[in-house]
């Protein structure tokens, strides 16, 4: 996300009749929304909270959070 890439400005953007800047606009909210999972995912387990209620917070399957979430905490030394 770039600094013309605040949440206020992709907002604005999304709704542009321009389609490149509305899907260049989806594609930094993905980045967005990726980078705010992990950060809460990590701050969650770091509180003690298991995959489970993890998983249960955001709608989806245990299986699902972990598989994504697991490994790349495994491999930042922040989980066993």
């Amino acid at each position: 996300m770039g600094a013309e890439d605040t949440p206020a400005s992709l907002a604005g953007q999304v709704t542009d009749k321009d389609p490149e800047i509305g899907l260049q606009a989806v594609v930094a909210l993905r980045r967005l929304l990726e980078e705010l999972e992990r950060v809460h995912v990590d701050n969650a387990r770091s509180q003690g909270w298991s995959w489970q209620s993890i998983a249960t917070s955001l709608n989806v399957s245990r299986q699902s959070v972990h598989e994504k979430h697991a490994s790349r905490r495994k491999a930042e030394g922040k989980e066993k």
